[in-house]
């Protein structure tokens, strides 16, 4: 028999969660503008400014603040960047050299440095939290580009020109602004990991993504979808599918086509029911539904060796229980990453678990708040 786990009432989980998290972002702002006020902290910063630049035996003139170069100056190294991460160890036992990495983050960002453009042996960009809206085209020049880590910030468009980057391998551009994601990334043949959730406003994915054949990850939550795009179908090597918190109202009789599946998030959608094509997909061994309105389930799941089937009836936050659990969230996309946070957590607490109740009919939660 398959793992079934139902859990019922979990809002007042859920609500301590929120409570918590608020609290603790409250305590990190406070304490960051505690910090800004600090002589001590602007010490600190021109000391390490200092002593970076003697360490790289840099004239101070000559090095920007923003962790780049000033080529200008006379004969520096265009690709020499402040901001790498240590060499991981290769397969071979060996070590390999760093990776050249841009990390930005601060909502005092709008656009991204001048100087990039110069930068272009870096292999990863990590962007979040910031105010830039738009992505520059020259990102193309960037042909050793690995990595786009692009949450949290306010890009309205991705450049058509992010299709020549041939050697990237993951795309994270969740929490963003996007209404639509441009059909020239289908070049990006080697393309591992796509994340675009959050964005509210994606409807579509562009059938070019049908060639993405290496996509093992994909998270297309928190967005309108009313159907699963069919450039998802055909990607032959996905494993992880999340498409929650959409406007799904059925699944595609041909969803067996994603035979590597292992692993399928559909909660909070508007499904009534489960196609049997799902028994076809053999490596299953996670589906979670949630927050629908399912009237009809193949048997079948249930009696499966292999499915985690996870029922979470979440119930919506009883807003008259409790101050704190009464206060609204920032706003909706906020609301949404703290959504994903908590399911989060809850999946991978089932995952790590040595043994699952095979068969759990109803788990209460009571907490005192």
């Amino acid at each position: 028999m398959g793992h079934k786990v139902v859990v019922f009432d979990i809002s007042v989980v859920r609500a301590l969660w929120e409570t918590r998290v608020k609290k603790h972002k409250a305590l990190q702002k406070k304490e960051a503008e505690r910090l800004e006020k600090s002589a001590l902290e602007k010490i600190k910063e021109e000391w390490n400014f200092v002593a970076e630049c003697r360490r790289k035996g840099i004239p101070q003139a000559q090095y920007c603040k923003n962790g780049f170069v000033d080529t200008s100056a006379g004969g520096l190294p265009v690709e020499r960047c402040a901001l790498t991460r240590p060499g991981s160890l290769a397969k071979d036992g060996g070590t390999r050299s760093s990776p050249f990495v841009f990390e930005l983050s601060g909502e005092h960002w709008k656009e991204l440095p001048d100087s990039l453009k110069e930068q272009t042996g870096l292999e990863e960009w990590h962007i979040h939290d910031t105010r830039i809206q738009i992505i520059p085209a020259y990102i193309e020049l960037f042909q050793a580009m690995r990595v786009l880590d692009l949450p949290k910030n306010r890009i309205s468009q991705l450049p058509a020109e992010i299709g020549r980057l041939k050697n990237l391998r993951e795309l994270d551009v969740s929490f963003n602004h996007l209404k639509s994601v441009p059909p020239e990334l289908g070049a990006c043949e080697s393309l591992e990991r796509l994340d675009c959730s959050g964005n509210l406003e994606l409807t579509e994915l562009p059938f070019e993504l049908s060639n993405l054949k290496q996509v093992t990850f994909v998270d297309i939550s928190a967005n309108k979808f009313s159907s699963v795009p069919i450039c998802v179908l055909r990607m032959c090597s996905l494993q992880w599918l999340d498409i929650s918190n959409n406007h799904l109202k059925d699944l595609p009789q041909d969803i067996d086509r994603l035979e590597e599946l292992q692993s399928f998030l559909l909660y909070k959608n508007q499904l009534t029911y489960l196609p049997h094509a799902l028994l076809n997909l053999r490596k299953l061994s996670l589906l979670v539904v949630s927050g629908d309105h399912l009237v009809e389930l193949p048997t079948a799941l249930c009696d499966s060796s292999t499915v985690k089937f996870v029922s979470l009836m979440d119930n919506p936050i009883d807003q008259t229980g409790g101050e704190e659990g009464a206060d609204e969230v920032e706003s909706e996309q906020d609301r949404q990453h703290l959504d994903k946070e908590f399911m989060s957590a809850y999946i991978a607490d089932l995952k790590g678990r040595e043994s699952v109740p095979s068969y759990t009919t109803k788990v209460s939660f009571s907490l005192q708040l």
